[in-house]
């Protein structure tokens, strides 16, 4: 339930896995997901290890995390909002799902803010340095809740994709790209630099 809370909110990350979904199919969709999963649980594995030097690093740098995640996302919106969708018969390769994976994990390990969210939850349920073999059961459950909520969002999409026009596809992916560089002037706004 932890990493399904953890990954439902639609944000960047939901945000491009649906776009994604709609431009390649539901494997496309399902990738980036699961970098964004990965990320999670490396996030909640710090928190529920309390490796302090590790996470006082993120967080020492979270201004730097946050202005080069700004970027990355404002830059993503900018491709995102101005692409013309493909075709839906287009081939996707193993380095698509790849860069996918990549991408996503890279966006969401530039949030440092989720071990705060991590540590607040693991604290609340009392599972802070707890033993490590309930760890192992947490972060497997973060990783499959959160997996989980991925799946359903990219077959949730990949349903509504057969009876989408091209036309469709062209707003979504203008909005989408609206949001997205939303999300990267919040990040810079969050760090005082604007």
């Amino acid at each position: 339930m932890l990493g399904f809370a953890i990954a439902a909110p639609v944000g960047p990350i939901g945000v491009l896995c649906i776009r994604r979904t709609l431009e390649y199919g539901r494997w496309s969709g399902l990738f980036s997901g699961l970098g964004a999963a990965v990320a999670d649980v490396f996030y909640g594995l710090i928190a529920f290890l309390g490796l302090n030097l590790l996470s006082d690093f993120l967080l020492a740098g979270q201004y730097w995390l946050r202005i080069g995640g700004g970027i990355f996302l404002i830059l993503w919106g900018l491709k995102t909002f101005l692409s013309k969708p493909h075709e839906k018969t287009k081939h996707v390769t193993h380095a698509t799902y790849v860069m996918d994976f990549i991408s996503t994990f890279l966006l969401t390990l530039s949030n440092p803010m989720t071990i705060i969210a991590f540590l607040a939850i693991f604290a609340g349920l009392g599972v802070v340095n707890n033993t490590p073999s309930n760890g192992v059961w947490l972060i497997l459950g973060i990783f499959l809740g959160s997996s989980l909520w991925w799946v359903m969002l990219s077959e949730g999409v990949t349903f509504i994709r057969k009876r989408v026009n091209k036309n469709f596809t062209i707003w979504v992916s203008r909005i989408a790209g609206l949001v997205i560089m939303g999300f990267g002037i919040a990040a810079f706004i969050s760090t005082g630099y604007l």
